[in-house]
């Protein structure tokens, strides 16, 4: 999570700077960056579909015949 406020706090006083002098940021326009935010956000579904699914199958109740020994 340190990185990530890092490059934030990093680009917004860049963000400043370049208010101050009057320059326009050489960012993509804000539609892109939505769109690399879906593509990041689609990125984790997959993996985190998968930890469910594994997690749900762990943890399903298990049927005991109560006629069978224990061991």
């Amino acid at each position: 999570m340190k990185p990530y406020l890092l490059s934030a706090g990093a680009g917004l006083i860049v963000g400043i700077a370049y208010s101050l002098m009057g320059v326009r940021s050489p960012a993509p326009p804000v539609i892109a960056l939505i769109g690399l935010l879906g593509i990041l956000l689609g990125e984790q579904i997959m993996p985190m579909a998968k930890s469910l699914m594994a997690h749900q199958s762990t943890t399903e109740p298990t049927i005991i015949d109560p006629k069978e020994p224990r061991p």
